[in-house]
């Protein structure tokens, strides 16, 4: 057997040399090898997806702990017949590699190239799109009951296959979640045949694994046993109730002492594991045993991996090079853009910690994302006031909302597009209730390379509708400072205040402490007669540019930043609107937003009637893909350039330009 490539030994620019790696364009291709072989596949599918991730930047320590464990799924079982769901994700980088995307593997989360996800419109090989956590076994589950219906109603002769196996991947994070132990319990009581991949890595919830572990779960996972319990089984149901009972604890009992499964057998799962997700010799063998089993109860198979395999920066890393920006493979050193404006991250978190300092009652919530949300700062300093209450959104609203009926100020950081994940416990749990809770929303707006499934696009829709909400949008690092003093000191009710994505704009100073605003006070920045634009969020720096395109024209533009969304500020709306020709309001946001809470007010005051022209600019009434996110504001049309087009199309002026909405 050839040496495996080492990636840390190859000039930063040079692809790994992959002959048997070159011989598999689609999984079926694997079939051809033998384990020894598989082995080297592995080793060299490892080497590539470091070579390629160094190129892009990506989530690469969890597809570096998969990658036997995606050889091996795709050797044993018959994809894309089988269907295999991999949660969120972010893990399936070498999955795409074995499923006919290598020749694309470099143009990952850049434009018109792959996406970072499971995608069902990009191949086949994707039965279904994951990038947010803990949906696989749900639609595993869905797909199972699916066939089972299928084969039922006789429909296997027009192409069904009555022995499709269902297999969802999902990581241990993931199964903090709430749904997916929705999912399983469900599961375990339907008892379609459907298999469960539990990926242990980093949070170690199983005990050490080795040869006698191994041996074990092969042999419990083997026909023959599985052939005996069905006996002993069909035996112990003639027995008294009682007795019976008793037969199947001390089943249950005697696997769960061998293996540690008894949660998941509680379930209604059949246990196999932990097994060692790295060693070929054990994986093979079980995964064809958990194929050819019989009809029966859902089956958990639990691996233990470890993130970032087999690439020493990664492996010696806090975070398992989670995600990285593009990096050199032999030094593991990532890229670092220029020395720039501090991030709305950051500056969110020195905001909350100033605030903190002079109160004792604020606290910190995050659902597994303390970095991305700059919690990690926070927590540093106030370790017993910050809670990191794993992928579990739905619980941290909650969480949150039962500290704040105790006079707490929970402050829940969440990136926008997760909160949707919690939308009821925003409703039931904190605004009926008009509880202070405060809703830090990272990431709002377009978000790059992640795409629209992490697009903080429709916070603004779905909080905008709920009474005695107070909504902020922060134009930029100095009107965050404020809005966390402001959300601080209100106590009246829930409030959320969305940023962007990114670096801030260079606005100094920062304040050690923002101040207090006043709730429901917009400002003007500039003034003009004939156009107005109202801005709500970080758009604010494009509609002055805009304002000073249409000044030059001849068109004096006048800019507003809203701040507020709810309340409005309702005499600067009107004001904008009775002293000007044309009135546009700008937002990072989707449809039924900002814009429609505009229109509505001056609808009632019946502003339409005096002839006034209003056009509200928001995102596109569609998903905009993962692109640099300068390309995806303008493919949204929410540019300089689309404002100037916009306000010259509606006067009627002769421009070259074209409006951003038809």
């Amino acid at each position: 057997m050839a040496t495996p490539p080492n990636p840390a030994r190859l000039p930063p620019n040079q692809p790994p040399a992959t002959p048997l790696l070159d011989r598999v364009r689609v999984p079926a291709d694997l079939k051809n090898f033998s384990a020894e072989q598989l082995k080297q596949i592995a080793d060299e599918l490892r080497a590539e997806t470091i070579h390629a991730v160094s190129q892009t930047g990506g989530h690469l320590g969890a597809s570096l702990g998969v990658v036997e464990l995606t050889v091996a799924i795709h050797a044993v079982f018959d994809t894309p017949k089988d269907r295999l769901l991999w949660d969120v994700g972010h893990q399936a980088y070498p999955h795409k590699i074995l499923t006919g995307r290598r020749d694309r593997i470099r143009t990952l989360r850049q434009g018109g190239g792959l996406s970072g996800f499971t995608r069902r419109s990009e191949s086949e090989y994707d039965p279904f799109g994951a990038a947010h956590s803990s949906t696989s076994i749900s639609a595993g589950l869905g797909m199972a009951v699916a066939r089972d219906l299928k084969r039922l109603s006789g429909k296997n002769a027009a192409g069904y296959r009555d022995d499709r196996n269902v297999i969802a991947v999902i990581g241990d994070g993931a199964m903090s979640a709430g749904m997916a132990y929705e999912a399983m319990n469900n599961a375990g009581a339907m008892k379609s045949r459907l298999i469960v991949v539990l990926n242990d890595n980093d949070m170690s919830i199983a005990p050490p694994v080795g040869a006698m572990s191994a041996y074990l779960s092969r042999l419990i996972s083997s026909r023959p046993f599985l052939s005996l319990r069905e006996v002993m089984a069909k035996v112990a149901r003639r027995f008294p109730a009682p007795l019976e009972r008793a037969a199947r604890r001390a089943d249950e009992f005697a696997r769960g002492m061998l293996t540690g499964g008894t949660l998941f057998e509680e379930l209604g799962f059949y246990y196999v594991g932990p097994i060692d997700g790295h060693n070929m010799d054990h994986l093979l063998p079980l995964l064809r045993n958990l194929r050819d089993a019989e009809e029966g109860a859902p089956i958990l198979l639990h691996v233990v991996t470890r993130k970032g395999k087999g690439y020493a920066p990664a492996e010696a890393s806090a975070d398992k090079y989670h995600a990285v920006s593009k990096f050199n493979v032999v030094t593991g050193d990532q890229a670092k853009a220029p020395p720039g404006p501090p991030t709305y991250t950051k500056v969110f978190a020195q905001s909350l910690i100033a605030e903190a300092e002079q109160d004792d009652r604020i606290v910190a919530v995050t659902a597994a994302m303390p970095s991305g949300t700059g919690l990690d700062a926070f927590g540093k300093r106030f370790p017993k006031r910050t809670f990191d209450v794993g992928i579990a959104e739905q619980h941290a609203v909650t969480f949150a909302a039962g500290m704040a009926t105790e006079g707490m100020k929970p402050f829940v950081a969440i990136y926008s597009t997760f909160l949707q994940r919690a939308y009821d416990q925003v409703v039931h749990d904190v605004a009926l209730q008009k509880l202070p809770v405060r809703f830090a929303l990272d990431r709002a707006g377009l978000v790059g390379a992640d795409g629209a499934t992490h697009a903080g696009a429709y916070d603004i829709a779905y909080l905008g509708c709920l009474p005695d909400m107070v909504l902020m949008a922060s134009a930029d690092e100095l009107e965050l400072a404020h809005m966390v003093a402001t959300a601080a000191a209100h106590d009246a009710g829930p409030v959320a205040l969305r940023f962007p994505r990114g670096e801030g704009f260079g606005l100094e100073p920062v304040p050690a402490r923002g101040t207090v605003l006043e709730i429901g006070k917009g400002r003007v920045l500039r003034e003009g007669s004939k156009v107005a634009i109202l801005s709500y969020g970080a758009r604010l720096q494009e509609c002055l540019r805009a304002a000073e395109d249409l000044a030059a024209r001849g068109l004096p533009c006048t800019v507003a930043d809203a701040r507020f969304a709810k309340p409005l500020d309702t005499a600067l709306v009107e004001r904008l609107a009775r002293e000007h020709e044309v009135l546009i309001t700008i937002e990072e946001g989707s449809v039924c937003g900002f814009g429609a809470l505009v229109m509505q007010h001056l609808a009632w005051k019946g502003a339409f009637d005096t002839g006034l022209k209003f056009r509200p600019m928001t995102l596109p009434d569609a998903f905009i893909d993962h692109d640099s996110p300068k390309a995806q504001y303008e493919t949204a049309g929410l540019s300089a350039r689309s404002i100037v087009a916009t306000a010259l199309a509606t006067l009627g002026e002769a421009a070259g330009l074209q409006p951003a909405r038809a």
